[in-house]
């Protein structure tokens, strides 16, 4: 597997909940490639191309292993996942594995999951106030601290930044902000200016980063909590990205990181210019396993970041 390669780490992270899935439904009665072993993957949108590549990885995971995975999809809202959640705990699920639309929504449903004896596997991002049997994530804290660094670097340690937030309530967003706020405390002359949710959401992001350039004229850097932000931040910026603003997203996924280097083509040599674009990567961590930190996609001729993968606690 090349590390650098999102689509694998994708594929990765599902096979790590699938097995630990397929174990724990062993002990509800039969291995993971017994009859009728049936998994629920609650994903919170597919609209996100992350996750339209994590279903991907956890079918070719499923079919390897020999479990039926049904998927469903919230569309970002969570009273839909949580209808979904309860749909999985009357039909009898051997094992669910979450993505939640709302860390904090989702721990009700969750909570009856693991009460009626479900083991429930979280996927990038956590569910608060309950004992998940794993959780395969990023360690966003860390990649948000990346993420300011590579930032900094960029923008020569001085400027004016906007920062790009995902969907309000989940994990991933609040530890990437975080993260990044705490690594920013290292860099005294830059400032942020706004910051404002833009939901993990390309057009989204378009039209919060046009908005936000009109109102802070002199930005030198955005920094936006995962690839697709960053891409309509781009967009917003035309010919400014890479030359007089950075910017730096999340993920690094193939497509992302292409996009975003691509910014650098039509750019002036690195003598005659002080900025660039850019995405983190991060260690791994257990019990609630850190799957690739992921770092900022960056469009200069720097590596761009990695999301890591993750164990599960059982190992």
């Amino acid at each position: 597997m090349k590390s650098s390669s999102f689509i694998k780490i994708a594929a990765l992270t599902a096979t790590a909940a699938l097995i630990l899935a397929g174990t724990t439904a062993c002990g509800r009665g039969g291995g993971a490639e017994a009859s009728g072993n049936t998994i629920v993957m609650a994903i919170s949108t597919l609209n996100n191309p992350f996750f339209v590549e994590l279903r991907d990885g956890a079918q070719a995971a499923a079919d390897e292993a020999g479990v039926q995975l049904d998927i469903v999809d919230a569309q970002n809202d969570s009273a839909t996942q949580a209808n979904q959640l309860a749909t999985a705990a009357a039909s009898g699920a051997d094992a669910v594995i979450v993505n939640p639309v709302d860390s904090d929504a989702a721990s009700s449903a969750v909570e009856a999951l693991i009460t009626a004896g479900i083991p429930v596997i979280g996927v990038d991002r956590t569910v608060n106030g309950v004992d998940l049997a794993s959780l395969v994530a990023s360690d966003n804290v860390a990649g948000g601290r990346q993420a300011a660094d590579e930032l900094a670097k960029a923008m020569g340690e001085t400027g004016s930044i906007i920062h790009l937030q995902g969907v309000s309530g989940t994990s991933a967003s609040r530890e990437r902000g975080a993260g990044f706020e705490e690594g920013l405390k290292a860099y005294p002359n830059i400032t942020v200016v706004a910051t404002q949710t833009a939901n993990f959401d390309r057009a989204a992001a378009l039209d919060v980063t046009t908005n936000l350039l009109q109102a802070n004229p002199g930005v030198t850097g955005i920094f936006a909590e995962n690839d697709e932000m960053a891409l309509g931040a781009i967009q917003a910026l035309g010919a400014q990205a890479g030359t007089d603003v950075s910017v730096v997203g999340f993920d690094a996924r193939p497509t992302g990181s292409q996009q975003l280097r691509q910014a650098r083509s039509s750019r002036p040599s690195p003598s005659s210019r002080p900025n660039s674009a850019s995405s983190p990567s991060n260690p791994l961590s257990r019990r609630s396993t850190a799957t690739r930190s992921r770092r900022p996609s960056r469009s200069r001729s720097s590596p761009s970041p990695r999301r890591m993968s993750a164990t599960s606690p059982s190992e």
